[in-house]
């Protein structure tokens, strides 16, 4: 029920609006002085993988297989890395902020924290965490006064042309013993 109220509820879409719009505007000015002031990751990256998240008693690493991505992945290439995280991040807050592809934006702020924090960043992570959990959590309503308004529609009509095309659209009558529709 309360869910419900969340994802259709007009007066929790006005509330949500401005969280969208506050989460939007923190990743906007994060991205930005990452794209304007010279970000390189390369020292974060280091430190991630020199000093893993770990647990306090054992001295076990956490998340073996994050620091194995960093480690493997992530810093070799760290060119592309220092492309993505200033684009990723303003772009999520453009999105946020405008209200358009909102759900998306809210997906990927939410991976980006999570990727951050695993790497042992707190930070204001669990902060923007839980803005992009309740902005995530309320769907198109979310979306509602920005972009998604007019852009999901488009979005839905373009979807149902393509399953169209691919025969995705079945109207046949499928009707078993007695009059009952069986799934096909």
């Amino acid at each position: 029920m309360v869910t419900k109220w969340f994802r259709e509820n007009v007066w929790a879409a006005a509330a949500i609006t401005f969280v969208r719009v506050y989460l939007g505007w923190l990743w906007l000015d994060a991205g930005w002085h990452k794209l304007t002031g010279g970000f390189d990751a390369t020292g974060f990256l280091k430190g991630a993988i020199a000093k893993p998240v770990a647990d306090h008693a054992t001295q076990a690493v956490l998340f073996p297989n994050y620091t194995y991505f960093i480690e493997h992945f992530a810093l070799p290439n760290v060119k592309l890395i220092n492309f993505l995280i200033p684009v990723g991040e303003t772009l999520i807050g453009i999105g946020l902020i405008v209200g358009g592809l909102v759900a998306t934006a809210a997906f990927f702020g939410i991976m980006l924290n999570l990727m951050f924090v695993f790497a042992g960043t707190v930070s204001t992570n669990p902060w923007l965490l839980t803005l992009g959990f309740l902005v995530f959590m309320a769907g198109a309503n979310a979306g509602r006064f920005g972009l998604d308004y007019y852009l999901m529609p488009l979005i839905r009509k373009g979807w149902t042309k393509i399953r169209a095309g691919h025969g995705k659209t079945d109207n046949t009558d499928h009707r078993g013993i007695g009059g009952k529709i069986v799934p096909h």
